[in-house]
């Protein structure tokens, strides 16, 4: 009856305590944060002093109320908080599964500077595990954290902590390198922790390269340094260095002493922890092993008065029901070991997953910069084979070199289409093409594709068909530029494999939800047609129907990558339908958004035939190129228009030019030597809003398309160009500057 009554009492305690929990009174949550602030500066001022019990106590108040109020940054930081202290005291994997979580919600809601932080003390924990790989990848992406937040006062610990692992690998270059950067970044920002530690480790990498007497110097620089602010870890750190240095150089008396302070120091340190920390917890399986024991003593004596062979039963019943407890108990801590050790794993494993993908994605990045500069670089190029192979054609060359010219200005035009294509490409993997919704009319745009590639299907014989759906609206929601491209690209893919045939051109609605539409839009030929093996890889990179194929109908092979990933950004999807022999369908369907709307009619603009439609007198154009051939080759095709124009190599230049003399167009390259195209056209809209600059360049427009507006450019021309649309362009700008210039 007794033991009935305790647990009675023992299930009413805990209601009671329930209860209570309950009743968290409803403070102001302002007035709670300032709690948690408090709780986590007297954990900082405890961790300082070493009370690593009471600073433990302080961080965990403040996780209950951050929790409490949700405050999710303040729990990220506290658990990064917390990850240090159980560092501190050698509970590794407690740190681990802390800064686990701490990087989890840190990530969530996108707090990436303490999620540095985190990474950088996950680092310094792999670092203790000798895991020498895994830290340099957490340094790496602390640094990346800090560098996107331009918080370069944090990367000094960083190096500092890189440079640490690179000497337990014994590359003391490197270290030497990575602690040069840590002092001049301790320096630059007042971090006199960092600071002094930086140049004992740097004492420490001298002395192991040989160089004693200037790791002498730093050291003891360092050891001031910590002993002026009470830096104890440092003050220590360089005893020990300061031991290893003189011993390097043969004075044992100074070794020997440095080591007995380095020893004292230490062990004090040691006091001080073993005072401070938490006390452990006893192992569940003892504690219930001892009221097992308690128990079987209780039935013992309450049996003593039965009789000897009940006494008998009695005892063995109990000691085999205490033998199966403790086993029990046993098995439950076993258990909960393994499921902590399985926890930590999946967690290791998690954050390993995590620094991957952001090396994968810095790869992308990497990848996605290094094609924009060579594509640049051969867009430079390009524009002097383009230009000057134009030049000779219309210079009346020799009739056995017409052949000759033809072929190297098809091989230019062929490697733009090549580069160009290589870049959208590249463009859809990295997921930097944005769509353009506007509205327009389907009908006509498709009707206008079809009438622009007639003339290439003529060439081959070809009769074109369209058909468009009887009662479908025409007026849509949609890129239509980018609908335009992959068009352009199915039907010319059509013209050039079919001859002496036809193609037909189809759009239908297969699906209407109120106002969206899905269509599918159909391309076929009656051409060469694929065989069964080649359709299943028509749609990857750099895949044609074969190598004969590719050299007698020509191509990239990248034509319909790039469609599947137009139409895979415009939520739609591409299928095949072949037979050799017979012919090709291809056919895509894609989602629009019918309007009512009235299109907006435009006037276009007057397009200049030929020169004698400006008037050339006093006209003047700035060309600003660095490129020696270049400006020849700009030079002479606006002589060749006859037009005049001054030469200058640089921004600078171009920018005085432009003060102090009259223009009407500016040509401006973007890359020169000083400053850069898109900043002297800046410069130039602070004191001249009117004059029409042109952005001459090699650079992926589409990309760069907002700097040309910010700067103040009026318009783009691509290098290498097509010379129509450069004298479309200029003819436009001087009409323009002629009918705005006021009469004399």
């Amino acid at each position: 009856m007794s033991h009935i009554n305790y647990y009675i009492i023992a299930f009413l305690i805990c209601i009671t305590s329930l209860g209570f929990s309950q009743d968290v009174p409803n403070e102001d949550i302002d007035v709670l944060k300032m709690r948690i602030e408090n709780y986590i500066g007297h954990s900082d001022l405890e961790n300082e002093r070493g009370d690593y019990y009471s600073a433990n106590d302080n961080l965990e108040k403040a996780l209950i109320l951050a929790v409490q109020i949700k405050d999710r940054k303040s729990e990220g930081i506290i658990h990064t908080k917390l990850a240090k202290l159980q560092y501190s005291v050698d509970e590794s994997e407690k740190a681990l599964i802390s800064l686990t979580k701490a990087a989890e919600i840190q990530r969530e809601i996108g707090d990436d500077v303490n999620l540095g932080i985190t990474y950088n003390v996950r680092g310094v924990l792999h670092a203790s595990k000798k895991e020498y790989q895994n830290a340099l990848d957490y340094f790496n992406s602390a640094k990346t954290k800090f560098e996107e937040a331009k918080l370069e006062a944090n990367i000094s610990d960083i190096t500092l902590n890189e440079a640490k692992v690179y000497i337990q690998m014994e590359d003391y270059p490197k270290a030497k390198s990575l602690l040069e950067k840590s002092i001049i970044l301790a320096k630059k920002y007042d971090q006199t922790k960092v600071l002094s530690s930086a140049l004992i480790y740097s004492g420490k990498v001298l002395s192991l390269m040989g160089n004693n007497t200037t790791a002498l110097s730093m050291t003891q620089e360092g050891m001031q340094i910590a002993k002026q602010n009470n830096i104890i870890e440092n003050i220590n750190d360089s005893y020990s260095t300061l031991s290893e240095i003189y011993e390097q150089t043969k004075n044992y008396q100074l070794a020997n002493e440095f080591l007995k302070k380095h020893i004292q120091l230490s062990d004090s340190i040691l006091d001080i922890k073993r005072v401070n920390l938490s006390p452990e917890h006893k192992i569940q399986f003892i504690n219930d092993y001892h009221e097992a024991e308690k128990k079987q003593m209780e039935v013992k004596l309450e049996a003593a008065d039965a009789s000897n062979n009940l006494t008998r039963i009695t005892t063995i019943l109990s000691i085999a029901l205490i033998t199966i407890l403790s086993l029990l108990t046993l098995s439950l801590y076993k258990n909960n070991n393994i499921r902590l050790k399985t926890n930590n794993m999946l967690h290791k494993k998690h954050d390993e997953l995590v620094v991957a993908k952001e090396k994968a994605e810095l790869a992308s990045k990497t990848k996605a910069n290094f094609l924009s500069t060579v594509t640049h670089e051969l867009r430079t190029p390009l524009y002097a084979v383009t230009g000057l192979t134009n030049m000779l054609l219309d210079e009346n060359p020799k009739p056995e070199q017409v052949q000759h010219l033809k072929s190297l200005k098809f091989s230019g035009d062929y490697l733009l289409t090549f580069i160009n294509d290589i870049l959208q490409i590249n463009k859809i993997e990295a997921n930097k093409v944005e769509l353009d919704p506007e509205l327009f009319n389907l009908r006509k745009k498709v009707e206008n594709v079809v009438s622009a590639l007639n003339n290439s299907a003529l060439d081959n014989n070809i009769k074109m068909h369209y058909e468009y759906e009887e009662g479908l609206p025409s007026n849509f929601v949609a890129d239509q530029l980018k609908i335009s491209q992959i068009l352009i690209n199915l039907i010319g893919n059509a013209i050039k494999f079919t001859k002496d045939g036809d193609i037909w051109v189809r759009v239908y609605k297969i699906n209407q939800q109120d106002d969206k539409y899905t269509l599918r839009f159909e391309i076929e030929d009656n051409g060469i047609g694929i065989t069964k093996e080649k359709q299943e890889h028509m749609f990857e990179s750099f895949s044609q129907g074969s190598i004969q194929i590719n050299r007698k109908y020509g191509g990239t092979g990248l034509g319909l990558s790039i469609v599947k990933g137009l139409i895979e950004i415009l939520k739609g999807k591409i299928y095949l339908k072949s037979e050799l022999g017979k012919g090709t369908t291809f056919f895509f369907e894609i989602p629009l958004t019918y309007s009512a709307d009235e299109l907006a009619t435009e006037e276009k603009p007057k397009q200049f035939k030929n020169i004698e439609a400006v008037e050339l007198n006093n006209i003047k154009i700035l060309v600003v190129e660095d490129n020696k051939i270049n400006q020849m080759i700009t030079k002479k095709i606006l002589n060749k228009m006859g037009l005049y124009c001054d030469v200058v190599d640089n921004g600078e230049e171009a920018v005085e030019r432009v003060k102090t003399e009259r223009y009407d167009v500016v040509l401006m390259d973007i890359h020169m030597p000083g400053i850069s195209g898109l900043e002297a056209t800046k410069i130039i809209r602070t004191f001249d809003k009117e004059l029409t600059i042109f952005a001459l360049t090699a650079v992926t427009i589409d990309d760069k398309m907002h700097e040309f507006e910010e700067a103040g450019f009026d318009d783009i021309i691509s290098k290498p160009f097509r010379q129509d649309d450069f004298e479309r362009k200029l003819y436009g700008a001087l009409k323009t500057n002629e009918n705005s210039a006021p009469s004399v």
